[in-house]
């Protein structure tokens, strides 16, 4: 009865190594980052972003990140800002289904390029539904309306999204499951 117990500590250690997420991080512009030389509308274009999807933007302090209203963001309009980051690397949890606009807030940069629209869709669980503020992230500056929203924590990040978007099974782990399904086979019987 004692390897029993072995059989079913084993198998509950390889089922918690089992990866089940959704979410995806990704950085904006890729290795280019956040800056005049990327077309953000094509950088967009083969990605599609769930609710829990993160967007990291990287840029030099030459530039900001605002989120914009949709009508800012079609005339590049700077100044009304929903929020505003400057801190270099900034975080943004997609919290929220529906369209989000992004510009750089510095004259001139919107018009040159530095503008990026998604879409959010549901992850498709009962939580996606849309929650009253639409993003969460690192070190905003204060919106006109004093409005500010709390950082989240921030994990490392890279160039290449997380790829997370359905359960999955490491090598490894299988193998090890295929191994204590064997084993209880030949010790139970």
């Amino acid at each position: 009865m004692a390897t029993y117990g072995v059989v079913v500590l084993c198998l509950t250690l390889m089922l918690t190594c089992i990866s089940i997420g959704s979410a995806k991080v990704y950085t904006v512009g890729g290795k280019a980052g956040w800056a005049l030389s990327v077309d953000y509308s094509t950088w967009a274009s083969d990605k599609t972003f769930k609710v829990g999807d993160k967007l990291v933007f990287n840029y030099d302090s030459s530039h900001t990140v605002d989120e914009v209203t949709s009508g800012d963001y079609a005339t590049c309009t700077v100044g009304n800002s929903i929020a505003s980051y400057n801190s270099g690397t900034t975080t943004i949890s997609l919290n929220t289904t529906g369209s989000h606009y992004f510009i750089c807030g510095v004259m001139g940069h919107c018009g040159g390029g530095m503008k990026l629209t998604i879409d959010v869709a549901g992850d498709g669980s009962p939580s996606a539904a849309p929650t009253s503020s639409s993003i969460a992230a690192d070190s905003p500056t204060t919106t006109p309306s004093g409005t500010a929203f709390s950082p989240p924590t921030v994990d490392g990040t890279s160039n290449i999204p997380v790829v997370n978007s359905s359960p999955t099974v490491s090598p490894v782990v299988a193998a090890g499951l295929g191994l204590v399904a064997l084993m209880s086979e030949l010790i139970l019987g």
